[in-house]
């Protein structure tokens, strides 16, 4: 049912944890699953990801999404991290069930509600790219469902 790549990211997730003095942390959840991702960011004056961390309460699949996402985006460029699809994340886990996409859709979401917060902080207008829906308008055809 699970690729080896998931199994290797659930089983030895990288970059599990917290960073402490960072500046951009997003967290997102789907209370439908109950899984919820906290990825952490630490960007320099060259607006490089030069650390990520994460925390994630949730199924196997959330766990594997969360760490190859951040592995996808460290010493890349918050431009690049905002770029990540859920697509790209679940090809790098050479797939996941059909019932797991939505973990591949939390773990980008989080890298870019992460990367919102770091404009946030700096009093900067956040790109377009980096919002999030969350169905809360008549802007675009989500209403509620990603």
């Amino acid at each position: 049912m699970y690729s080896e790549k998931v199994i290797d990211h659930f089983t030895n997730p990288r970059n599990v944890g917290e960073i402490a003095d960072a500046n951009g942390v997003g967290e997102v959840g789907n209370a439908k699953c109950g899984d919820i991702m906290r990825i952490y960011l630490k960007i320099d004056d060259n607006r490089i990801i030069t650390d990520v961390k994460f925390k994630t309460f949730g199924c196997g699949a959330a766990i594997a999404t969360s760490s190859i996402a951040t592995e996808m985006i460290k010493g890349k460029s918050i431009d690049e991290a905002l770029t990540l699809t859920n697509k790209a994340v679940v090809e790098a886990l050479d797939g996941l069930p059909p019932v797991k996409v939505h973990c591949s859709v939390l773990a980008e979401e989080a890298v870019k509600t992460a990367v919102a917060d770091y404009y946030r902080r700096r009093g900067e207008e956040v790109p377009a790219a980096a919002i999030v829906c969350d169905g809360c308008c008549d802007a675009c055809d989500h209403h509620g469902h990603h």
